[in-house]
């Protein structure tokens, strides 16, 4: 295969989509199998924690794209990243959706869903969960134009649900390592980000 046309295929939408989508292929042959852990957990139950996983993990990546590319400005991988960045940010609110309907599934009625609702393990994920739509759905060139400048303040709330997302994690599970390992890796590249961008700032600004 000839070096075009791998490039090609690397810059094509079908390509990333299928490789966002290709954790959920075993998750959902498992759904429609009927497959039960070996503890006796239904599907709907045992995958609630990877769907939940790789929301979060896909909207880090997302999130950790600028502070690389600002690191590495002549990298084109991060370079490559950037141009994707929404797809990232859009395979996370899909896992995060599968995440919630397997949860309501798993719940079993409207009952038992409000009965646990202010737990803080429970309402942080569906903040997350609400605040990762409209930022879904305004993912696309469209939106960008009609938004003009107000796109990049609506999807800096971002911050809001990767917060969210942290202390849903956390409170769920009753466990901080996990939870950690994934955002700690992440505030230390938005810190860098941030001291970045206020240096430029005040490089740029009058004496």
């Amino acid at each position: 295969m000839g070096r075009d046309v791998m490039k090609k295929i690397v810059d094509s939408r079908t390509f990333i989509w299928a490789l966002l989508a290709l954790p959920s292929v075993p998750m959902m042959f498992a759904l429609a199998s009927g497959a039960t852990s070996e503890d006796g957990r239904q599907a709907t139950e045992f995958l609630l924690h990877p769907t939940g996983e790789f929301a979060a993990r896909f909207m880090i990546i997302s999130m950790i794209i600028s502070p690389f590319r600002l690191m590495f400005p002549t990298n084109r991988f991060w370079f490559w990243m950037l141009r994707r960045r929404r797809y990232f940010g859009v395979a996370a609110f899909g896992y995060a959706a599968f995440h919630t309907v397997l949860y309501l599934i798993d719940m079993g009625s409207l009952k038992a869903v409000l009965g646990e609702f202010w737990a803080l393990g429970i309402w942080t994920g569906w903040l997350a969960f609400f605040v990762f739509l409209p930022l879904a759905v305004t993912s696309n060139d469209f939106s960008v134009r009609k938004l003009g400048s107000g796109w990049k303040p609506l999807q800096r709330l971002v911050y809001v649900a990767a917060l969210a997302t942290l202390l849903h994690w956390i409170f769920v599970h009753n466990e901080f390592g996990p939870a950690l390992v994934h955002f700690i890796p992440l505030g230390l590249l938005e810190n860098y980000r941030i001291r970045r961008t206020l240096k430029a700032r005040l490089a740029k600004a009058p004496a």
